[in-house]
């Protein structure tokens, strides 16, 4: 009696599935909507579930790197942005306070005058070297042999290049031995490059030629990638060289531009840690950057003021990538 039932239950769940011809059945849209839900995902053909893993494939690829910047970088600097808002020692609200002090700060304001100009005279400097020097060396048959030997500057440790600067601008370095030998400098006359204004071109000279090799890398991977039927349609045509250039080549090298005009940028705001090593915490005031502002901060335990101008600045970086971005997007559709 129970093998009877259990045989007539199993025949009316089959009957479910296949219509009177003997096909399969097709779904109606309510039970369809059932079936994706979850509940019948195990009925689900073996196509449509690999079309559902498929499309949402970028999740399981984009998950690690967003949940590394939520835990590193948006929750500390979320609770950055509250200790802006609050006291030092006793956490207690201060509104815009701090914002006030730090603006009136005269350190403050020197270093901001001080990394501004750095920047403004820096960002030109390598850009433009390394585009021209970049131009050159794609004209070689075997630069791909020497484009190791442009990464060498950054492969350096920070104490070998602190070691050579000493070597090189300090009182009785190499280059004032150099300048006397020569003739350029009187009998006795050493001056101190790292005591005077001149160490703000010193560290602008440290920048370039430390990141110098890598912009020439990314200028000649945007080079490389211009169709070279172009530049010779150009040049039977009658295009001079530099016509070739500033026609043909450098418009499709306007990708490569913005990506090293914002890693220049940001690079600008790491070369603290050679000055800070020649130095020390208070260089001269025209190397007097905002990262020797933070560290002197941090070492006196005035995080209010170091938390409100860490907002201030972060905002500024912000704005100003947005702006070579809307820049770069207005290009485009142009």
């Amino acid at each position: 009696m129970r093998k009877t039932e259990r045989q007539r239950l199993l025949k009316k769940r089959q009957s479910i599935w296949r219509s009177k011809s003997g096909g399969k059945r097709r779904l109606l849209p309510g039970e369809k909507r059932r079936l994706l839900s979850g509940g019948g995902r195990k009925l689900l053909p073996g196509g449509t579930r690999a079309a559902l893993r498929s499309r949402y494939a970028w999740v399981g690829f984009l998950l690690p790197s967003l949940m590394g910047v939520l835990l590193f970088v948006l929750l500390p600097f979320l609770d950055v942005i509250r200790r802006s808002f609050l006291t030092a020692v006793t956490e207690e609200w201060s509104g815009l306070r701090n914002y006030e002090v730090v603006f009136a700060n005269q350190a403050f304001r020197l270093a901001v005058k001080n990394t501004v100009r750095f920047t403004l005279v820096c960002l030109p400097l390598l850009i433009g070297i390394g585009l021209f020097l970049s131009v050159q060396l794609s004209r070689l048959n075997r630069v791909q042999l020497v484009k190791s030997l442009f990464l060498l500057p950054m492969a350096m440790p920070a104490a070998t290049v602190v070691l050579i600067w000493k070597m090189i601008f300090a009182r009785q370095g190499f280059l004032n031995a150099g300048l006397l030998w020569a003739g350029f400098l009187p009998e006795g006359a050493m001056p101190d490059y790292m005591g005077t204004g001149a160490s703000f071109w010193v560290l602008v000279f440290s920048y370039v030629w430390k990141n110098l090799g890598y912009t020439m890398v990314l200028w000649l991977a945007g080079i490389f990638s211009v169709s070279g039927g172009l530049t010779e349609a150009a040049r039977v045509d009658g295009a001079t060289e530099r016509q070739c250039f500033w026609y043909v080549i450098f418009p499709n090298l306007k990708g490569s531009l913005y990506t090293i005009t914002v890693l220049s940028f940001l690079n600008s705001f790491k070369v603290f840690r050679e000055a800070y090593l020649v130095a020390g915490s208070y260089p001269h005031e025209s190397m007097y950057l905002l990262q020797h502002l933070f560290n002197n901060w941090f070492v006196n335990l005035e995080l209010d003021k170091m938390a409100a101008s860490a907002v201030c600045v972060g905002a500024v970086l912000f704005a100003v990538i947005l702006l070579l971005q809307r820049l770069w997007d207005n290009e485009e559709k142009g």
